[in-house]
């Protein structure tokens, strides 16, 4: 759902005290099931690949809670017992879905962990010959439903009410990670860093030039090339496009991100990209915005403080909300 978003860092002339001081430090890891890009300002290389492996560590620590892959995890626990009983969690993952639940009422449900119930009658392997019948598709979504998700603050505890009904983070969990990292980081002392979790970005402080962080918007035409730079201060930002995954049936394109309200792929966006203080806020809105579409996801963007968004629709036309400082108004 995530592109890898570039990121460019240029070094002023005036800044060379700055690059005496510190160093950037940079690895890519795999983690969660994806791409991790660590990038943090350090003292020298030995200080740096610390503080990075205590973020690797802070990943795999938090991975415990939200993987729905791993057995043990909490997250699949709580699907395990769902229509069962509640189940009690650590007070991170329970924040967390709580989050989750408020967002998905505020997207009327186009943000929604409960979409892990959805059966997989949509293929994008490649081996998907027809379209999904309605019945296979009323089916799929039976269980899907944050509605159903109850929460026990006292107890904190989980309950899926509905059995063989799931919740996941896929749509959340990697700027959940982004921003837990940074959280880290900050705390120990790091001046400045980037934690790109698959294009779920988060950045803090400045370069080792004492620049700031710059982000380049990809071309939904063409991933290997960016349509538009912006900086980001202290801020994150996450982009969900229909151009990584998708079919084409009777030549129409279907994207893989699926409405969990209606079954079917959303239509109309080729791209968007969501800036707020948080990651996490950032990756779940960017997918919301997706499939509400351009005009109720611009609206519901201009009615949250804080948060800022750039939609590519179906024509190749750019929209952004009043925030965003760029001249491009359509994809050449």
């Amino acid at each position: 759902m995530k592109q890898y978003l570039f990121i460019v860092c240029f070094m002023l002339i005036g800044a060379l005290s700055a690059q005496e001081q510190t160093i950037t430090v940079k690895k890519v890891v795999k983690l969660m099931g994806t791409r991790f890009e660590i990038t943090v300002v350090a003292e020298d290389q030995d200080i740096g690949d610390i503080y990075i492996n205590e973020a690797i560590a802070e990943i795999q620590r938090l991975e415990q809670l939200i993987s729905s892959w791993n057995p043990d995890s909490e997250t699949s626990k709580i699907n395990k017992y769902a229509g069962i009983k509640p189940v009690a969690v650590s007070s991170e993952l329970f924040q967390l879905i709580e989050r989750s639940i408020k967002l998905s009422e505020i997207t009327s449900g186009a943000f929604d962990i409960s979409y892990a119930s959805l059966d997989e009658v949509w293929k994008f392997d490649g081996s998907m010959q027809y379209k999904p019948t309605e019945q296979q598709i009323k089916t799929s979504i039976a269980k899907i439903g944050y509605q159903n998700i109850h929460l026990n603050k006292e107890k904190q505890t989980v309950f899926l009410t509905k059995k063989g009904m799931r919740i996941g983070f896929g749509a959340v969990g990697k700027g959940f990670a982004a921003d837990k990292v940074k959280e880290l980081m900050v705390s120990k002392g790091v001046v400045g860093g980037i934690i790109n979790a698959a294009g779920d970005l988060t950045t803090w402080g400045a370069q080792a030039s004492g620049d700031n962080w710059v982000v380049g918007i990809t071309n939904p035409l063409n991933t290997e090339k960016v349509f538009s730079w912006l900086p980001i201060v202290e801020s994150s930002v996450a982009t969900s496009g229909n151009y990584e995954k998708f079919v084409s049936i009777n030549n129409e394109k279907y994207s893989h991100i699926i409405d969990p309200r209606t079954g079917y792929p959303a239509k109309g966006i080729n791209s968007v990209s969501v800036f707020a203080k948080k990651a996490e806020l950032c990756d779940a809105l960017a997918t919301a915005v997706f499939i509400m579409g351009k005009d109720s996801g611009m609206h519901l963007i201009n009615q949250i403080d804080g948060v800022e968004v750039v939609v590519v629709d179906a024509e190749n036309k750019v929209h952004k909300s009043s925030g965003i400082l760029m001249d491009v108004k359509q994809i050449p």
